[in-house]
């Protein structure tokens, strides 16, 4: 019996939109306390695009969340490492160079599987449960088209397997397409000998050159759809919880895999299909084969893959999210305004204190508190004392993160409002501090740990908290924003040194120039009160 996800009296109930039944939903699993979930992976002949990072961040969110509700997830991600496009691939390689390792596609596949494994590291997503390989699922394979055969679904023909699409009642069911509507040529092998234009290939005959495994049919090796639906049942059954991957899957992928498993098991059922929506350039489609892309790695090459992944989650994962370099560099700045400070520590006591303006966000609070434990170890405020005027943020962030996510993961809106709300409130309980009196400052440290707690939860969760410390991203952020700038950091020294020099002798025009110039570039700088320049990144202007 399906469980509804009600896990506390206090969290709303969850969400999500089933691309299936075209609606938001109330979730429930199938198993009480446990998701299943599948989500369709790369064909690894190419390094990926951020098109493949929208999904894969998308569904590591998901992944977070329900594990954060206390679900025993078993999440499966597969890498079509047998396919069309990677002997292809492997046989432009050997004609250019008969010696090159990767002109065998098996090798071409392996090296591109872990090319994957590093970006989606970079990106912060978690492992799944399992990572399948086609290569290694063979039986699984075979076996699921001979009970296709068996049940009438499917025929051999001259080595190849072909299922007969018109023999399955409820094909289009997902996409909503007829079956009238699906013409040969067009997302569908042209093949003559078919018995319907829209059959499609569930075992290829070998040809020569490429590589095959035996079955009944002779050699040869699978169809791209029938994978998915062996390699899913063979990990979470016939019956499962969640089915994901991107909108262009929906058709003809995912209608293919559920006429398949259909055919294979009448029991088959799938209780949410879930699909993220496309990246696009100039509201294009991001594709490989329209050469409309943009690899993870070159993206990173310039941007901290944290500002990527905050870019992803600017849009809610099944709306288009269109790519610029200009929402890259908001993305970028946003992250550095969520880990950014200066490396002097914050010096918190009662009495000279020195607690400069510039200084904000997850290390001042850190660094606020630490110095304030080490000195009040064994001071607490007094419980009639009047509390502070944002001791209640912590509790707002809560509140509405779990409201958002519970809406079928509105990380959108978590980004740009409560999040933002509870940094300001950081910022401005720091900048306060300064002012107040020692109980009234007791209690306001004692709001900065619970609101720290709170941010570095919804970060966590959402993918975005980094393990390394915070001063190390800060200079990492600093180091990508040297390389969009094309400068050095002594370079950036050199300049600020040059218009310290100008401002001495009163040259205003030149110190306005330097900074608009660097600006320009995407290097703000910031003259100190207690004197000195520093630069951090910034939106170019």
């Amino acid at each position: 019996m399906a469980e509804e996800n009600v896990k506390s009296n206090d969290r709303p109930t969850f969400m999500l939109y089933n691309s299936m039944t075209k609606q938001k939903e109330v979730f429930k699993t199938k198993v009480p306390n446990k998701v299943s979930m599948y989500v369709c992976g790369v064909t690894a002949y190419d390094f990926s695009h951020i098109g493949h990072a929208r999904a894969y961040v998308a569904f590591d969110v998901l992944y977070r969340y329900l594990k954060e509700l206390d679900y025993e997830v078993t999440y499966v991600r597969n890498f079509t490492d047998v396919d069309d496009k990677i002997i292809r691939r492997a046989n432009e390689r050997k004609e250019k160079d008969p010696e090159d390792p990767l002109s065998d596609p098996l090798m071409l596949s392996n090296h591109f599987c872990e090319e994957f494994l590093k970006d989606m590291d970079d990106l912060q997503c978690l492992l799944p449960t399992h990572q399948p390989r086609v290569s290694d699922h063979m039986d699984q394979i075979r076996d699921m088209i001979a009970k296709i055969i068996e049940k009438g679904y499917a025929y051999p023909l001259d080595g190849d397997v072909y299922f007969a699409a018109d023999k399955f009642p409820n094909y289009g069911k997902l996409s909503r397409r007829k079956l009238e509507d699906n013409r040969a040529g067009e997302r569908v092998a042209v093949d003559s000998r078919k018995r319907h234009p829209a059959d499609f290939a569930l075992w290829k005959a070998a040809k020569p050159g490429e590589p095959s495994w035996d079955s009944p049919w002779g050699p040869g090796r699978p169809g791209w759809h029938i994978e998915c639906s062996a390699m899913s049942a063979h990990y979470l059954t016939f019956s499962f919880d969640i089915h994901g991957g991107g909108m262009d899957l929906i058709f003809p992928h995912h209608e293919n895999e559920l006429a398949q498993s259909c055919a294979a098991c009448e029991e088959t059922d799938i209780g949410y299909w879930l699909h993220n929506g496309f990246v696009t350039i100039n509201e294009e489609k991001m594709s490989k084969s329209t050469g409309n892309f943009f690899t993870i790695r070159e993206v990173t090459k310039q941007y901290h893959p944290l500002a990527l992944r905050y870019f992803l989650l600017s849009m809610n994962y099944n709306s288009p999210v269109n790519y610029s370099l200009s929402q890259l560099d908001i993305a970028s700045d946003a992250v550095f305004f969520v880990y950014q400070a200066n490396s002097v520590p914050i010096a918190i006591g009662f009495g000279n204190e020195n607690l400069n303006q510039n200084y904000q966000t997850l290390l001042d609070c850190r660094n606020a508190i630490l110095s304030f434990d080490s000195g009040n170890s064994n001071d607490k405020p007094k419980s009639n004392t009047k509390q502070p005027s944002k001791p209640s943020e912590a509790k707002n962030l809560k509140t509405d993160f779990e409201c958002k996510m519970a809406d079928d993961l509105h990380t959108a809106e978590i980004l740009k409002g409560s999040l933002q709300h509870a940094l300001t409130a950081i910022n401005n309980e720091l900048n306060g501090l300064k002012k107040k009196q020692k109980q009234q400052k007791m209690l306001a440290v004692q709001a900065l740990k619970e609101l720290e707690e709170a941010v570095t939860k919804v970060l966590d969760i959402l993918g975005l908290l980094s393990t390394l410390p915070y001063s190390e991203v800060l200079q990492q952020l600093k180091e990508k924003a040297l390389i969009r700038a094309e400068l050095t950091e002594d370079e950036v020294s050199r300049l600020i040194e040059e218009r310290a020099a100008a401002r001495k002798i009163k040259d205003f025009t030149k110190t306005d120039q330097l900074r608009s110039e660097l600006t320009a570039k995407g290097i703000s700088l910031m003259d100190l009160p207690t004197g000195g320049t520093v630069w951090r990144p910034c939106q170019p202007k």
